[in-house]
């Protein structure tokens, strides 16, 4: 799992699971908290493989980000991706954006 920042923007490339939620989680903290106040957007348009764990530590984050005053926005996030979202119900915690925004 590789993590870039790029202003308001967190990017995931790689395998988001269970092995990488750690990491991701306190890049996420962090980032949140440098960027109070505003939308924050995490680009899963590079993940390759994504699991339950992983969909769930963005959704106790993005709740973290609503009590906090900010929201949470995914980018990039494939169909299946969606799919398990809406099966799941976490979908509700989120802004999902269809396709990433060219740089």
């Amino acid at each position: 799992m590789q993590i870039m920042t790029d202003g308001p923007t967190l990017m995931l490339s790689g395998d988001f699971d269970v092995r990488s939620t750690g990491e991701v989680r306190i890049a996420v903290y962090e980032h949140l908290r440098r960027n109070e106040g505003g939308a924050i957007t995490i680009d899963m348009s590079e993940v390759e493989t994504v699991d339950l764990t992983a969909l769930k530590l963005l959704a106790v984050a993005s709740h973290f980000a609503l009590r906090e005053g900010q929201r949470m926005v995914l980018r990039g996030a494939c169909p299946a991706v969606r799919r398990m979202l809406h099966l799941s119900h976490l979908i509700r915690f989120f802004e999902v954006e269809r396709d990433a925004v060219p740089a």
